[in-house]
């Protein structure tokens, strides 16, 4: 019979294989965007470059927006909208104080994760009856100090504030 200690040995090279794709995943993404083209690349294209989404929204007159996802190790999310002509209507990378800004309180958390994509961290505080939504990013694109952007959302998932401080772990020797 294994120990709870085997089994948490045996998760490690899987927990670092992991992280490495993220980092591989991330290293690409640049070249990845530099080969598509607003308008003229097509959904083939996206999936092609970037695999399957993290998840996909259904967007504005048909469109689908699709979401390919960086954290918890990275600090981008994109947002890629295929239009109803299968070809890529739009690539955003959507951390970025721009749009934390038109995050308002009030609003419901599944517009927020919408907005942003899968955060890196769920933090749920059942005292306060709060739960925190962590996104990792870069306050200037791809370069600056590792920023965690927070959304706090209240019983009822909808947003009370936000919030961008340093990253913590950049303390703890990350």
């Amino acid at each position: 019979m294994r120990s709870a200690m085997d089994k948490k040995w045996r998760t490690v090279p899987g927990l670092l294989a992991l992280l490495g794709l993220v980092g591989l995943l991330s290293a690409c993404d640049p070249q990845n965007i530099s080969e598509l083209e607003e308008g003229v690349s097509t959904e083939a294209d996206v999936r092609e470059r970037f695999g399957a989404p993290e998840a996909v929204w259904d967007g504005e007159d048909g469109a689908q927006i699709y979401e390919y996802n960086r954290q918890p190790a990275g600090h981008t999310n994109y947002m890629i909208t295929i239009g109803p002509d299968g070809k890529m209507a739009a690539l955003r990378q959507v951390l970025n104080p721009r749009t934390f800004a038109q995050v308002q309180a009030g609003m419901p958390m599944e517009t927020v994760r919408r907005m942003l994509g899968k955060p890196m961290k769920i933090t749920t505080y059942p005292l306060k009856r709060e739960t925190h939504y962590d996104w990792r990013y870069f306050e200037s694109p791809g370069v600056g100090e590792s920023k965690v952007f927070t959304v706090v959302f209240d019983s009822d998932l909808r947003v009370i504030s936000t919030m961008s401080t340093r990253d913590p772990d950049l303390d703890r020797g990350r």
